[in-house]
Formats: structure tokens, sequence, C-alpha cells
């Protein structure tokens, strides 16, 4: 069932978030911070019985230089640079095993999987550690380290997306000038966050995102993550102001209207886990060419295979050869 607002007035709401007035120095700061650390990249060949599918363990500095880990997939045999699809992932899954995701090295592209740092508990395997500690915190990840802007989990895992992207562009079979982010729910957030604080992008595709809208998300859905956030705060009540005020850095809403790359998104408007109105939010504030396909009789599935086939129309689009 419908839980949200009609299609017609999503399609011009735009959020009922804050934007802090240093928002871009918060996040200039933090970037600046984690590239004093050398990206060191490095990228393994791994053994897997793959036929048409080269792998490698890649290994890179994130947030405070702390090792962060991912996939590279490419098409067999490949020595040359290609076209590169960056992928995060949804909450609770990471990177998984080496012989999984083959879409994008089907499809010629080179691939790169981030590895959730401290997630990898629902539907794959992870192994990169989140090694920074929290304050009183509901189970999950949305309230750890809430208190504060510098502490949020999220202010890690946005620094580790768009160091992945610093680490495509120095791997010899990326092309680092046709370079596309994407992801599902929370790696739809990240793929929004990347895209606001990484130039020259080739594209973002974003599908049923989570992190946008923060304030809306949290008062007319029950679902988890964002339940989470009101569990939090029915016991901290003193602190609504201090948490909505971290969140407001890390809104999606915020990064989509710094954001210039050719966006493709996606919202089902039967979707209590990520409401369609907060998708609009960051839809209707995005700075560049943009698209969005609404799913309506789905929830947090959205389009299935329909999304991944839309993903690669658009992938085709952008990071042909020019």
């Amino acid at each position: 069932m419908y839980i949200d607002l009609p299609e017609a007035e999503l399609r011009d709401y735009r959020g009922s978030g804050r934007e802090p007035a240093d928002f871009d120095a918060f996040w200039s700061s933090t970037l600046e911070e984690a590239r004093r650390h050398p990206i060191a990249v490095t990228a393994e060949r791994v053994s897997t019985p793959l036929a048409m599918v080269d792998v490698y363990d890649v290994s890179f500095a994130g947030f405070g230089g702390q090792r962060v880990r991912a996939w590279l997939r490419v098409p067999a045999g490949t020595d040359a640079p290609l076209p590169a699809v960056v992928q995060f992932h949804g909450y609770g899954r990471g990177r998984g095993d080496a012989i999984e995701n083959l879409l994008w090295a089907s499809a010629g592209y080179a691939h790169l999987e981030l590895d959730t740092r401290g997630q990898a508990w629902s539907g794959s395997r992870g192994a990169t550690a989140d090694e920074a500690g929290s304050g009183p915190a509901v189970p999950g990840f949305l309230t750890r380290g809430i208190e504060h802007r510098e502490t949020f989990y999220f202010r890690r895992l946005i620094t580790d997306a768009v160091r992945l992207t610093d680490a495509a562009r120095a791997l010899p079979l990326v092309d680092e000038r046709r370079l596309a982010v994407t992801g599902i729910s929370q790696g739809g957030g990240l793929a929004l966050a990347v895209a606001g604080l990484v130039p020259g992008l080739a594209g973002v595709i974003s599908r049923v995102p989570f992190l946008c809208d923060f304030p809306r998300a949290t008062v007319i859905t029950d679902a988890r993550p964002y339940r989470e956030i009101a569990d939090y705060l029915s016991w901290y009540r003193d602190r609504t102001e201090q948490v909505l005020d971290t969140l407001s850095y890390f809104d999606g809403a915020n990064f989509a209207q710094r954001a210039t790359a050719p966006l493709w998104i996606t919202a089902a408007l039967m979707d209590a886990v990520c409401p369609p109105s907060t998708v609009f939010a960051a839809y209707n504030r995005y700075m560049g060419p943009k698209r969005i396909t609404v799913w309506q009789y789905n929830g947090h599935e959205g389009g299935g295979v329909d999304d991944d086939l839309l993903a690669l129309e658009a992938l085709a689009e952008v990071l042909a050869p020019s």
C-alpha cells in the first residue's frame, strides 16, 4: 500500500532537512585529512574457478588511513584500461565472495566492489573492520557515534567510498576518465554522497537510496534502519536537535545539490524502508542531468532485474568511448 505523498506531490517535494552553513568546509577538511595518507592501493589476483572473469583482491587507505578491502573484477584476459563501475552495498552487506556479483564484469566493465566497514552480516561476508569506538547506540550502525558529526559512523563509510574512487583511478586496469558509481539502498545513498564529493564522474546509478531526508524518514516509517534513530531518540529525548544536526551533514539531499554527473535514480511508491518522498527530496535537488524511474507497485526491492537492465542501458550511454 502507499505510505507516502501522491506521486504528483512527490514531483515537487524537496525535503525537510536543514543544510549546515559549514557543510562544504566539513567535507573538504574530512577528505583532506583522509588524503594525507597515501592511497597505497594494491591489487592481487586471486584464484577462482571462473573462466570468463578475473578477480583481484584490492586494498587501499580509507578513512584515517585504515586499510579497506574491495574486489576488482574484469573480463578474463584484460590487460588494458576499461571503463569502470564502482559499487556500494546495501545496509548489512559486505563485498561478499570473489565468485559473486558478476554482472558488471560480464558486461565488459572493470568492477570495483567496496567492502562496507564493520557490516557484512546480512547476505554476504566481508573483511574490513570499523576501528572506531562508539557511545551508547541502538543495534545497527545508524546511531554509532551520532552525538557528533566527527564521530558518526557514516563519516568513515562515506570517506571510504570516496577513497575507493581515488583507488580506482590509480589502478592500471581502470580508465580514470570513464568512472561511474552505483548502489542500492545504503549503496544508493553512498553513490549520491560520492557524486556530491567527487568531480569528474561519468554517471551515477542510485536505486531506492537510503540516507536521504532524515527528519522526514524518521517520522513517517517504522521500518529499520531509520527506526534505529527513532528508538535512540525515544530514550535520549533531549538529543533530538543534536542528532538532526549531525545527520544534516550526511543527508543525500544535501550531497545531491552539489552533484553534476548524469544521474539515474529509482523510487518505489510502496517502499516503507526508504519512503519515496525521501528519494524525491534528493532527486528534485540534484543539480546535474537526471532521470527517475518510479515503480508504482513495488516496495524496497524496487525494479529488481528491470533496474539492472536500466542501469546497463544508462552505463552504455555514459561509459562508451568518446
